[in-house]
């Protein structure tokens, strides 16, 4: 039972190491290669576009909130005096 052990951390050893070393590998040949693709270029932007447009949409969203909570403080006022 010891013996299977030990070839099983050999052998799983082994392929862990093949792995590091083939990625490695296809990590080096795709810096060379250029980096990101043509598409990956176009998802990256698009995913910009999108993030701008969402930050835009949040600080609009965070003045009207702004705007809405001075009339409701206001109109308490106005309240208040009454």
């Amino acid at each position: 039972m010891h013996n299977v052990f030990i070839v099983a951390i050999v052998f799983g050893g082994a392929i862990l190491i093949l792995a590091i070393i083939g990625s490695t590998i296809l990590m080096g040949l795709k810096i060379l290669k250029g980096g990101i693709s043509r598409k990956g270029q176009k998802l990256q932007t698009d995913e910009a576009r999108i993030i701008q447009e969402i930050y835009q949409g949040l600080s609009r969203m965070e003045e009207r909130v702004d705007a809405l909570e001075t009339i409701i403080m206001e109109r308490e006022r106005k309240d208040d005096k009454r």
